[in-house]
C-alpha cells in the first residue's frame, strides 16, 4: 500500500487537524479497501473450489451408484447358488447329483465374483486444499467435504482388508478351474461361493455407506454459503 501525502504549509493547529484527518482516512480507505479485494478474491476462490468438489463428488455418487447396482444383482446370483446348494446339502442329496447341479447353476446364474468397484476421484479436493481454497469455504460446508473424502479413503482401505480376511484366492481359482473341467468338488465349492457372497456382501455396505456420505456432502443437505465472512 502507497499513499502521496500532499506538501502543504500548516498555519495552524487546525490546519494541522485537518490533515491529520485527512490521512488516518486515506489510510483506513486503503486498508479496507485491500482488506474487501482480498476478500472478494478469496470469497470467488472458495466457490470456484465448492464448485468443482461439487462435481467430483457427484461423478463419484454416480460411480458408486452404478457399481452398487451390479454388485446387488451379482450378490443375489451368488446367494440363488449358495442357498440351493445348502438345500441339496440339507437334504442329503448324493455328492454327484450336487456337481451336476452345481454345473446347471453356475452356467445358469454367471458364476463369477465380478466384484464391481467404482474409481473414486479427489484431485478437485486436492488442488482446493494445495491452493488453500479450502480454507475459505464455509465451514459446515467443508466438514461435510471432509467426511466424504475421508470416507471415500476408508471404504478402499476398508475393501483390501475384507479381500484378505475373507476370500481365498487361490481356493476360488481351483474351483472355478475345476468347474471349467467339469469336475467340481460339491462342498469346497460351497466354501467358495459362500466367501464370495460375504465378499460382495461386505462391498454393498461399505458402498452404501459411502453413498450416504457423499449426498451428505452435497448442496441442499444442510444450509451454509460457501464462503467465511471475514
Amino acid at each position: 500500500m502507497h499513499l502521496e501525502l500532499p506538501k502543504v504549509r500548516l498555519e495552524s493547529f487546525k490546519d494541522f487537524a485537518k490533515h491529520y484527518l485527512m490521512i488516518v482516512l486515506s489510510i483506513l480507505t486503503a486498508l479496507g479497501l485491500e482488506a474487501w479485494i482480498e476478500y472478494t478474491h478469496h470469497a470467488h476462490a472458495a466457490e470456484a473450489a465448492g464448485v468443482r468438489i461439487d462435481a467430483e463428488i457427484r461423478s463419484n455418487l454416480d460411480a458408486v451408484d452404478s457399481s452398487l447396482a451390479q454388485d446387488e444383482r451379482q450378490a443375489k446370483r451368488l446367494a440363488a447358488i449358495r442357498d440351493n446348494l445348502l438345500q441339496d446339502f440339507k437334504t442329503h442329496v448324493p455328492e454327484a447329483a450336487i456337481a451336476q447341479h452345481i454345473q446347471t447353476l453356475a452356467a445358469a446364474r454367471h458364476f463369477n465374483l465380478n466384484l464391481n468397484w467404482p474409481t473414486l476421484r479427489h484431485e478437485a479436493w486436492d488442488v482446493a486444499v494445495a491452493d488453500q481454497s479450502a480454507s475459505w469455504i464455509d465451514k459446515q460446508r467443508m466438514q461435510r467435504y471432509s467426511a466424504a473424502y475421508a470416507s471415500q479413503r476408508d471404504v478402499g482401505a476398508g475393501l483390501g482388508a475384507n479381500l484378505a480376511l475373507v476370500m481365498d484366492g487361490p481356493q476360488m481359482i481351483d474351483a472355478m478351474t475345476d468347474l471349467e473341467a467339469g469336475n467340481v468338488q460339491p462342498r469346497e465349492f460351497l466354501h467358495v461361493i459362500s466367501q464370495m457372497a460375504t465378499m460382495l456382501d461386505q462391498a454393498r455396505q461399505n458402498l452404501q455407506t459411502l453413498q450416504q456420505h457423499l449426498r451428505d456432502a452435497l448442496p441442499g443437505q444442510t444450509g451454509g454459503s460457501a464462503a467465511s465472512h471475514p
